[in-house]
């Protein structure tokens, strides 16, 4: 495992504040989750099955284990959950191909973060060789590295994830803000004990202690991450 050293002195002025910037990928950084949502959907329809916004609710944020088994749950569809995975993500990355649009409030986020010297790193449900398709539109300069869904134990909404970014990143994960857009990885990322910014997607998320909901990646920016981290510490 390789190590990345965070400064002593953080941005605050002081050793306890922010020392890194955790993201979630698909409804986060990128506008992902309707192609997701239609990759899903229409081979579900092939299949013989209409799923509606109320599923969509439930599948949004992954990981691909736990939407493939409820979506067994809710249809009828006699094929294996390893045959479904490997469709669903045939026909999302082809919906790639015509390029993956940012999310507003990104690509400016991403920047600041450069220009003041914060880590940052990508961890998302999906698959590694889906982060390495995005990461061609997002930047992978941005990120100290990424964690991928498949290569850990176990992924979102258990904390492993969040947990094992912060130790790659030489952090504490109460001064780690996390950054998700689903339920699922808001779970997994106050699970790990990290502070959480939501910018919700597509299912609604409420405010909690240790958790600021917003409605943009426009509205972040780093006297927010400062106080996110402020009023966990």
């Amino acid at each position: 495992m390789t190590t990345i050293s965070t400064p002593t002195e953080n941005l605050d002025g002081t050793g306890g504040g922010l020392q890194a910037v955790l993201f979630d990928m698909d409804g986060t950084l990128v506008d992902t989750e309707d192609f997701w949502w239609q990759a899903e959907a229409s081979l579900f329809a092939e299949l013989g099955h209409v799923l509606d916004e109320a599923d969509r609710a439930h599948v949004v944020g992954g990981p691909m284990t736990r939407v493939i088994d409820y979506l067994l749950s809710r249809t009828a569809v006699t094929l294996s959950p390893a045959e479904l995975t490997v469709l669903i993500n045939r026909r999302f990355v082809d919906l790639l191909a015509g390029g993956v649009p940012l999310m507003p409030g990104a690509e400016r986020l991403l920047n600041t973060l450069d220009a003041h010297g914060v880590p940052a790193a990508l961890v998302s449900a999906s698959h590694r060789h889906i982060i390495d398709i995005v990461l061609g539109s997002l930047g992978a300069h941005h990120f100290a590295f990424s964690v991928a869904g498949d290569e850990v134990p176990r992924t979102k909404p258990y904390p492993d994830p969040y947990l094992e970014a912060a130790a790659r990143l030489g952090a504490d994960p109460s001064r780690c803000v996390v950054i998700e857009d689903a339920p699922t990885g808001v779970r997994a990322a106050e699970a790990a004990g990290c502070p959480v910014i939501a910018v919700p997607s597509v299912a609604a998320i409420e405010p909690a202690p240790g958790r600021l909901v917003v409605p943009s990646l426009e509205l972040v920016d780093l006297e927010l991450l400062l106080s996110a981290v402020a009023a966990r510490v």
